[in-house]
């Protein structure tokens, strides 16, 4: 797995891949000058699962999806679907593929079933699809409801209802969940999870990455066109490892203390302190903290272990990759490490 600008290794190989890209390049003429977009991404899609696409927004998501849809072409690079090389090959496996790219439209007077009626007739699929689709969507018992009562969320599983018409192995949403409330979010998440454990290989493009870690089996993290990390879910929260916040009265002198004492210490919100140990891998005890502080008088009034979360590992990332995340607290060791610390290696967080 990529963590940083250091050379990368993969935490898990998947022997099927439903997409497969390397080296993508894309640059565009604005009034500023050439903007890039990609700058030699990678991305690897498992053949079955939740995979989660994932980046701020302008990291170069949609630029990746179009290329794939062949709405765009790359600049460089090689791409492959189902074993066939795209743009080239995209007629052979369009078949395979749904897709939501925009917002769809729809009859805002017509039904849901209606909609999709004529949708299917367009397409040459059977009407019998129709019913099945709703229903995978859990739109059943709305089918007869015009488009133009449905919430937002009901809107976007019509839309991915649709995209399920020609039965496709292989579903591809950017952005599903934008300016849905937490209900509709949480359909969406139900409804991609059932289709990925039905067999079939879901891409799904968003910011949001506490939403996408709560149903992706599988994760590539971008910023400014660049591969960041990539990987299984629980792969890539284990890097992260895991920190403790802690609270104490007087902050800057707990935080010298216990950066000489080998840890690595960056501030968190509410004037406290996260604290981590400089190898992740090894364990981090709350009390061998609290035991550095005590020894010379500071007592804490919180003391919490947090575990890593796919926010907190793409702040990480992007920090080191100087891709706008805030910088941590420079904390310069002046004595070495106390015993059952860790051993001091660098100064603060993100010292790389």
């Amino acid at each position: 797995m990529t963590v940083s600008a250091r050379p990368r290794a993969s935490v898990s190989h998947l022997d099927s891949y439903a997409i497969e890209a390397y080296n993508l390049r894309k640059t565009y003429r604005t009034r500023k000058g050439r903007e890039t977009a990609l700058a030699g991404l990678d991305l690897k899609v498992p053949s079955a699962g939740v995979h989660g696409f994932l980046g701020p927004n302008g990291a170069g998501k949609t630029t990746t999806i179009r290329m794939l849809l062949g709405l765009i072409r790359a600049d460089s690079g090689y791409m492959r679907i189902f074993d066939q090389e795209v743009p080239h090959g995209l007629p052979l496996v369009i078949g395979r593929i749904g897709a939501i790219v925009e917002q769809p439209r729809f009859f805002p007077t017509f039904s849901g079933r209606k909609n999709l009626q004529l949708l299917a007739r367009a397409m040459g699929t059977p009407a019998s699809r129709v019913g099945q689709v709703l229903a995978e969507v859990g739109l059943g018992d709305r089918a007869r409801s015009k488009f133009q009562t449905f919430s937002l969320g009901m809107k976007q599983r019509l839309a991915i209802a649709a995209t399920l018409l020609k039965d496709p192995e292989l579903l591809i949403f950017d952005e599903p969940t934008n300016g849905l409330d937490p209900a509709g979010i949480h359909e969406i998440r139900a409804t991609m999870r059932n289709l990925a454990d039905r067999g079939k290989a879901v891409l799904v493009s968003s910011h949001i990455l506490t939403e996408v870690q709560q149903v992706a089996d599988t994760v590539t993290i971008i910023g400014r066109g660049r591969l960041l990390a990539e990987g299984r879910v629980e792969d890539i929260l284990a890097v992260g490892g895991q920190s403790v916040r802690v609270g104490v009265n007087d902050t800057p002198r707990a935080a010298q203390l216990l950066a000489d004492a080998g840890f690595v210490v960056s501030p968190a919100p509410g004037r406290l302190l996260s604290v981590s140990s400089p190898d992740q891998r090894t364990r981090l005890d709350p009390a061998v903290i609290t035991r550095v502080l005590a020894e010379y008088g500071l007592y804490v009034f919180e003391l919490t272990t947090v575990r890593a979360d796919l926010e907190s590992v793409f702040l990480e990332l992007t920090a080191e990759e100087h891709l706008g995340a805030g910088e941590p607290i420079a904390i310069r060791s002046r004595r070495r490490a106390l015993p059952g610390a860790p051993t001091p290696r660098r100064a603060a967080a993100g010292q790389r």
